[in-house]
């Protein structure tokens, strides 16, 4: 049995912020994947099912983003699992838009959600980083991260990366972080084909023509004797 806990903050207008990716990426998985549907439950919304050889229990806490280890160490508690079972999804400013990383442990980057899960069930669990981007500026950091994602990157980057990692979720089940990163690569930057590789192979060259008989010449005496036969 596994955790997958999405960060963010319940609520309809809280939906499309960018700090909401994490609610937007165990949807994703839930989705691709046939979970069960969403019930309340932990302090959360959870639903359950199978990803690669495993139970999998997705998570999106009730408690809004500051509160979130809450929800987190109920469940874990319950199902009698340690940190190392517990892999969270959560927004990234350090990482461009679209940029996907998966760590365990390490600092918390001054992210609530982050802080919360580490006070409640301590710093051992997974993570997987999920690039929105910087606004620049330390002051712009509260709007920009409560603010939608833009149509243009909904349909862009964002659904990509989203694909990816519904495609990648069974690997990173089992384990296998670099298989769940190729997924997510395939998504969001495919690899081009090469036109060097697509050429053609360079037709044969025509067969030069075989040279024509060389005609012997004939003797003045013998070109005379011609004109009487």
């Amino acid at each position: 049995m596994q955790i997958f806990a999405g960060l963010g903050n319940p609520g309809a207008k809280y939906a499309k912020n960018r700090h909401n990716i994490g609610f937007m990426a165990v949807e994703s998985i839930a989705e691709a994947h046939g979970f069960g549907p969403w019930r309340a439950k932990f302090q959360a919304l959870v639903a359950e099912g199978r990803l690669g050889g495993g139970k999998v229990l997705l998570m999106k806490p009730d408690t809004f983003m500051n509160k979130s280890g809450q929800a987190i160490g109920e469940a874990m508690r319950f199902y009698k699992l340690t940190a190392a079972d517990v892999t969270v999804f959560h927004d990234e400013l350090d990482l461009a838009p679209g940029k996907c990383r998966v760590k365990t442990g390490g600092g918390l980057a001054g992210h609530n959600g982050l802080r919360s899960t580490d006070a409640h069930i301590g710093n051992d669990f997974h993570r997987v980083r999920l690039g929105i981007g910087h606004p620049g500026h330390k002051d712009r950091v509260s709007p920009w991260v409560l603010g939608d994602f833009v149509r243009v990157e909904q349909e862009g980057w964002l659904e990509d990366l989203l694909r990816g990692i519904a495609d990648g979720a069974p690997a990173l089940a089992d384990g296998d972080k670099g298989k769940f990163m190729n997924a997510v690569s395939l998504r969001t930057a495919p690899p081009r084909s090469s036109n060097n590789a697509a050429e053609k192979p360079a037709k044969a060259a025509k067969p030069a023509p075989e040279p024509e008989p060389e005609v012997p010449q004939k003797s003045p005496l013998e070109r005379l004797m011609d004109k009487f036969r």
